[in-house]
């Protein structure tokens, strides 16, 4: 049984740099709001310089903060960092500590709008009814199930017991042996997502004696439940090199290898199918992907090679009547639907069943007895497809016309209908069944607001801004009837634009608190997303990444064009590649933002990417470029990191933030950024940082926890913009 747990230089470059000149008609949009959040009266932390440099390409690179890198890494103990670190974290301190009746009042809003009690909608497997809920009080959810001849239920995994006596928890991914007997579970204590692994006896209640290390997260039971497969990461590194099978009973030194990945380039993950028939063993680069197969029951025969990294696409696989169904970008960017029978899947033999569309982009699919389930997008506006195996098709009708849709947890591969997520700006998550029968939706959970919530009280609008070099970007907008676009009123935008990773319009209660207080709140959907289809992805890469970086300040001047602002009042969010777009952001247009929130920002690209000692490195090349290998790229990445373009000049007030243990974007780069944006920058607006000592890139992990970061964060953005309570 699976677990619901797991479900990524021909060019001008001027517009990106620092020196970027404003146009006449540009000055108009530059800031005539006077900034309202200045340094704080005691010394801003300081902070060494100690000169460093390195030689590429005959050109040389300095940077007299590189000292702040940890040379032990991932092990961060070098006590003048710890010290720079604290003082940063105490000038924090003393800017939320008269702030701090702000930060309570909003998170006393976030809570209210929190189901104490929260649950989730049930779903059948294997002879028991499955549902996770929160009690009063607590941090993390409750795992039940219920047998479905017994009617018994009982509690099978309760993550406010494992999380006691940890300041930091997370639970990586967990399944059940197919005969009920067995629990498998991963957890992580410290943000660094290496993840180990216990295995309960649930009749028992007893653990057995096995415990795994340095686990990637997803676990897995074998068809014959005596054996459990898992991702092994590096020793010191966050990769994974191999995928295992482990014995129950016997030492982890023992487990075998099914598949190891030489090329640090690939990552390596696994997936079973929706039939539970194969196991699916990816190993994936940016646009390319492998994909082994071998069946549950037989898993050490030989994987069976379905697509060859030489091949060059981008696809993901399902199962169903002795067929693998796929999608795949080899013959349109868009992707097409083909099959091919499991039992000789030579590519040759692929059929095409759905062909490529410039206007429909295909997402992602789930295969069941009877239909497969499609999730696609068309021209920016996502669908589900229903899809028997006889090529009859239909969408389904959503009551919006903007809005998020997905499939969700469809635990059963024999089922009449099919259980989708649906949100809106407007419209709270919701669990929809969607009745194959009758077509229609029967809505089984709308997520409760306890404080009250009226949907009529709330506008919602997609549109359209020009970028400069003609393409339209779009952009979900979102605010409380009353809303004048006058110009009198401040804007929230938020981009990330990178991975082909698209922020859908979607619904947030934390973001009532700015609706409420009279905020517009925008997502930019630039390109480097896949918004707009695959193109749209790779129109933001690469030697197009500065692309990404115009777009979101083209939709800037839009709303500011359009009176939804008025200049230098739009404040502007982004975490760990939207943080890099935050940075770029602010190198490209510092007088545009009345304050600037980088969350875990990728701002050291340059020396991220050259550094290929760090396991995110290889594999990130294909996205970002190889500057050991080419002086292009090295000039092209110089261009715009956000951290090599600070200069001398003035900056909006910053929010920067990080964990000391995360290992995708390591702690170093927002301390970075901070250390020299305080060097650089002429103004006295406030800059602060916030360092999570035991956390990674997910900061706390605990659901309050997490409430009172976004907090404070949000405490900031008021005070930028004049607002006390």
């Amino acid at each position: 049984m699976r677990s619901p747990l797991f479900i990524a230089l021909p060019l001008v470059l001027l517009s990106a740099c620092s020196d970027v000149k404003h146009s006449a008609e540009e000055e108009d949009q530059v800031s005539q709001t006077p900034i309202r959040l200045k340094q704080l009266d005691i010394p801003s932390p300081v902070a060494p310089k100690q000169a460093y440099t390195a030689e590429y390409h005959g050109k040389t690179l300095s940077d007299d903060y590189h000292w702040l890198k940890d040379q032990g890494y991932p092990q961060v103990d070098d006590q003048p960092v710890i010290d720079y670190l604290n003082q940063e974290n105490d000038y924090f301190n003393a800017f939320l500590a008269p702030n701090t009746a702000l930060v309570d009042t909003i998170f006393a809003e976030f809570k209210g709008r929190t189901n104490e009690q929260e649950s989730s909608v049930p779903w059948i497997d294997n002879g028991y009814q499955y549902h996770w809920f929160y009690q009063e009080g607590e941090e993390y959810p409750t795992r039940s199930r219920k047998n479905l001849q017994t009617g018994e239920e009982t509690v099978f995994l309760s993550e406010p017991e494992l999380a006691k006596g940890h300041d930091y928890f997370s639970l990586g991914d967990y399944d059940i042996s197919s005969d009920n007997r067995y629990l498998a579970y991963s957890v992580n204590t410290d943000g660094s997502e290496r993840y180990s692994v216990r295995v309960k006896d649930l009749q028992t209640g007893e653990y057995l004696s096995d415990e795994l290390s340095d686990v990637q997260g997803p676990v897995a039971f074998t068809a014959d439940n005596k054996a459990l497969l898992y991702g092994k990461l590096e020793a010191g590194r966050w990769s994974t090199e191999s995928l295992n099978l482990h014995k129950l009973g016997t030492a982890q030194s023992e487990d075998v290898v099914l598949i190891s990945e030489q090329d640090d380039g690939f990552f390596l993950g696994f997936r079973q199918t929706s039939d539970e028939k194969y196991f699916l063993l990816i190993s994936s680069q940016a646009e390319v992907q492998e994909i082994h197969a071998i069946p549950a029951d037989n898993p050490y025969s030989e994987p069976k090679l379905l697509v060859s990294r030489e091949q060059g696409f981008s696809s993901s696989v399902d199962h169903a009547n002795g067929k693998f169904y796929i999608l795949a970008n080899d013959t349109h960017k868009n992707f097409r639907l083909a099959s091919v029978a499991s039992s000789n899947p030579n590519y040759a033999d692929w059929t095409t069943l759905i062909p490529g569309s410039d206007s429909v982009y295909l997402l992602g699919l789930q295969t069941f007895d009877k239909f497969i389930a499609l999730h696609a997008r068309d021209h920016g506006i996502e669908q589900i497809r229903i899809r028997d195996y006889e090529g009859n098709s239909h969408d389904v009708a959503f009551p919006e016309q903007v809005y998020s849709s997905s499939l969700g947890n469809n635990s059963q591969f024999s089922q009449d209908f099919v259980r989708l997520n649906y949100q809106s700006m407007i419209t709270p998550e919701t669990v929809f069944d969607y009745d194959l029968k009758n077509k229609v939706l029967k809505t089984r959970k709308v997520k409760e607001i306890p404080s009250g919530y009226d949907k009529s009280d709330y506008v919602t609008e997609r549109r359209m801004a020009p970028s400069r070099d003609g393409v339209e970007v779009p952009v979900s907008i979102v605010y409380k009837k009353g809303f004048k676009k006058d110009a009198s009123h401040p804007v929230m935008l938020y981009g990330y634009g990178a991975y082909g990773v698209t922020i859908p319009p979607y619904f947030s209660t934390m973001r009532l608190s700015l609706l409420d207080r009279g905020f517009a709140y925008a997502v930019a959907h630039v390109r480097g997303s896949d918004m707009m289809g695959y193109q749209w992805y790779l129109d933001g890469k690469l030697e197009k990444r500065t692309n990404t970086f115009n777009d979101f300040v083209d939709v800037a001047k839009f709303l500011v064009n359009e009176k939804y602002a008025a200049p230098g009042n739009i404040s502007i969010s982004g975490r760990s590649a939207g943080g890099e777009l935050m940075g770029a952001a602010v190198i490209q247009a510092p007088d545009m933002w009345r304050s600037v929130t980088l969350g875990v920002p990728f701002v050291d690209v340059l020396n991220t990417m050259l550094d290929a000692t760090l396991p995110l490195t290889p594999p990130e090349w294909k996205e970002w470029g190889n500057p050991i290998e080419s002086a292009e790229v090295y000039d092209l990445l110089e261009s715009y990191s956000p951290y090599d373009n600070i200069e001398a000049r003035e900056y909006p007030p910053m929010l920067v933030s990080g964990g000391i243990n995360d290992p995708r974007v390591t702690y170093w780069e927002p301390a970075k950024w901070t250390a020299k944006m305080r060097e650089f920058k002429t103004d006295d607006n406030l800059l602060i940082m916030r360092i999570n000592m035991g956390a990674g890139h997910f900061a706390n992990s605990g659901r309050y926890g997490r409430l009172r970061d976004y907090a404070e964060e949000m405490m900031f953005v008021l005070k930028a913009h004049g607002i006390d309570k």
